[in-house]
Parts: structure tokens; sequence; C-alpha cells
């Protein structure tokens, strides 16, 4: 079985503990030379000020390439590319555009009145400034946004042609789940690679609550299993063979890259990465 590339995602610490977090994550995970890996905004643009940091603390100081998550959220059009802008400036080169989800409070997006309507224009104009490397995100599952079930790749079709190069995926529980999305990606003229993102399950509560939020299906042998699991004290151990055999479906299937992710917590995301026969390099030191 040929071995896959792999990417992390981590989010912005907003305390001193979870600025500990973060970089305990980064440095479990940096030896296994990861592709690329991105930095979060928060709900509503919230971590706007911190996502910058994390993001230009992490390519100035460790060798790893670095995608910065910008949003439509909360700004102006003028605000956002002077965001982009400063990334330029840092060195980092990689961005992964997203429309956002909702401020705190809302019900739905709004855009703001004189920011972009959708990620479709934020792509444009990055693209028209030739100096990113734009990747996208993709719902294998209808967006809970979403007129019907062909429109995210009708969306997705969209980003591609405005600019973006490659795809994220949300989360899923099922490869099927993901091949379906990816053939229809195909008969829809859709040549970039999709790349499905990987939630390894640190939490089987919390990843049903972030399915509600984002349109995943739950399936019903999977949620029996965790509550049975956990009555036993294996929620552990299901979770990694969850995780593994999921990753390993979809590499059989022709999957050559997988995005993790992590919620700044490592150490199951290095397992399953360990399991499917991708172990660390000689351990990363720090750039002066």
């Amino acid at each position: 079985m040929p071995t896959p590339r792999i990417s992390f995602e981590f989010f912005p610490p907003q305390s001193l503990d979870a600025s500990f977090r973060l970089w305990e994550t980064v440095q479990a995970l940096a030896p296994l030379q990861p592709s690329f890996v991105s930095v979060t905004y928060g709900a509503g643009g919230t971590t706007r000020t911190l996502t910058h940091e994390a993001v230009s603390t992490i390519h100035r100081n460790y060798r790893l390439p670095v995608a910065a998550h910008l949003t439509c959220v909360d700004a102006t059009k003028t605000e956002t590319l002077a965001i982009a802008e400063a990334y330029a400036a840092a060195g980092v080169t990689e961005i992964v555009a997203l429309r956002g989800d909702a401020p705190k409070g809302a019900q739905r997006f709004v855009p703001h009145p004189l920011g972009f309507a959708h990620s479709v224009e934020l792509v444009e104009k990055l693209a028209r400034t030739g100096k990113f490397t734009i990747r996208v995100g993709a719902y294998p599952e209808p967006h809970p946004d979403a007129a019907d079930s062909t429109a995210d790749v009708t969306w997705l079709k969209r980003k591609i042609d405005a600019g973006a190069t490659s795809a994220i995926t949300q989360f899923f529980f099922s490869a099927d789940t993901f091949f379906r999305f990816r053939d229809a990606c195909v008969r829809a003229g859709i040549t970039a690679p999709i790349i499905p993102g990987i939630l390894p399950i640190t939490s089987w509560s919390g990843a049903k609550t972030f399915a509600r939020r984002c349109g995943t299906s739950v399936p019903h042998k999977l949620d029996e299993a965790f509550t049975m699991a956990a009555r036993d004290g294996r929620e552990e151990l299901l979770a990694l063979t969850q995780c593994t055999q999921l990753c390993d479906n979809l590499v059989r299937g022709g999957v050559e890259d997988l995005h993790f992710y992590t919620l700044n917590r490592p150490y199951l995301t290095r397992e399953v990465v360990r399991a499917l026969g991708i172990l660390p390099e000689l351990v990363l030191e720090k750039v002066a």
C-alpha cells in the first residue's frame, strides 16, 4: 500500500494553557514531516490576530510549510486583503480561503456590507495578486446552507475555476462518503486535488457535536460502538482502530493526501499516522 502525504490543522491559543498545548502539538507532530500545516480562524473571525501570530511563529521558528486560514466574516475587503498582504510580507504564501461560519450568536452568515459576499470572491481576489497558493474547503456531505445535494460540487467548481489549486474536505466517518463526492467532482470536471479531512476522535460526544454543526452524518453502528467502548473503557483503542481503518480505506481507494484535524491534541493523530507506516524523522530543532 502506498504511503500517503499528510498534513495537520491547528487552532490558535486563547489562553496560556492553550498556548502550551499548541506548541506541544507542533513539537509532537513536526517530526512526521507533514507536507503543510494550517491554522484556523475562530468562529466569526474572533482569533484573527492570534491566528496571524501562530502562523508567523510556526513559519519563522519551525521547518513547516504553513497555510493560514482567511475568511470573509466580519471584515471589509480592504481589511481582509491587508491580512493577506501581511502574510505575504512575512513569507507565508499559502492561504486556506473560506467563507467562514456565522459570528457567535448569529443564525446564519451575513456578509459585511463592504466585505466579500462569499469564498469565490475572496479566491478570485487572492488569485489576482499572484502571491498565494490557495486551498479551499469542500463538503462531501451537504453543507447546512446548501440548497440541494449538488450545490457543494457546484460551489467547489466555482472556487477552483476562480483560482484555488486544491480543496480540503470537512470530516466524515465513512470512506464511501468521500469516494461518492470525489466521483461527483470528477463528473463535474474538477481536476484539482481534493484532500480528505480526518477527525481523530478524542471525544465521541465532541465529535457528534461537531458533526451536527457541519452536516456530517453519524453512522448508527459507530455510535453504538463508542457507547459500548465507553462502558468497557476502550474508547482510545476504538478511536485508534476507527481512524486508522478509515485512512487505510481511503489510501486503498487511491487517496494520496490526508489532512488531520488535530484539535491541538496530537497523540491520537500521531499514533494513526504511525499505524499508516509514516515514522518520525529526527526531532526537528527550532530555528533561531
